[in-house]
């Protein structure tokens, strides 16, 4: 049987993670959530030394290290046979992971991305957009593949397979790592429609154009066999 474990990167949302967890722990499909507050400073630590849930486990870093180290040390932590990342800010609805694992429970696929380009979304900034319609057209050139949302946060597959991808990226490039060593790996990619509620910088958005370009060395250097 499927069990589900979440991973949940976590810094500065002192706005959202306490509802988000509200929302993970009501999904019956998710087994276990593992929070990882990346060195919180707005009072995020607190809320999470605070929530009470079988479902939770919290770890907090001691220095800020960014998104894919957050992400390696939840999975250290992962119980489930299979593990679904999910952000903190609630840009991505919980309610939808059922939707997103009925492809996998029904063995039609292995690996499962909610695209946040084939279902309805609130409006993203317009250079958000562009770069990731630029990065989905670099790595389908590069990887033959026709994905329209490899920076999804959304993903979800069995956790033998993440820890097989040895991911070495601490920050946001965790995202181009996944989806280019699973392509590596002839791994098919099914995608799915998932909502998405995009935020402002000013509500705590994170990403800039500058991990972007980032984005970019890890896709090609991949590619190209270059260790990164």
């Amino acid at each position: 049987m499927m069990k589900l474990s979440v991973i949940v990167p976590c810094f500065n949302e002192v706005k959202t993670v306490k509802g988000l967890l509200d929302e993970l722990t009501a999904v019956p499909e998710v087994k276990q959530v593992i929070v990882v507050d990346d060195a919180s400073t707005d009072g995020t630590d607190k809320i999470l030394q605070r929530y009470r849930h079988q479902k939770v486990t919290v770890i907090r870093h001691k220095l800020n290290q960014g998104k894919g180290a957050a992400i390696q040390t939840g999975l250290t932590k992962v119980q489930g046979t299979h593990v679904l990342i999910q952000d903190a800010d609630l840009e991505y609805d919980p309610r939808e992971i059922k939707q997103l694992i009925v492809p996998i429970k029904e063995g039609r696929t292995k690996v499962v991305y909610g695209s946040r380009f084939l279902g309805p979304r609130t409006n993203m900034f317009f250079w958000h957009y562009v770069g990731n319609r630029w990065l989905n057209f670099l790595i389908n050139i590069l990887y033959n593949s026709i994905l329209t949302d490899m920076e999804t946060c959304y993903k979800v597959m069995p956790t033998e397979q993440l820890i097989a991808l040895n991911l070495k990226q601490n920050d946001f490039r965790i995202e181009p790592e996944i989806t280019c060593k699973l392509l590596l790996n002839r791994v098919r990619i099914l995608e799915v429609p998932i909502t998405f509620m995009a935020r402002t910088y000013s509500e705590g958005k994170k990403i800039t154009w500058k991990d972007g370009f980032k984005a970019i060395g890890t896709i090609v250097a991949l590619r190209i066999g270059v260790k990164r």
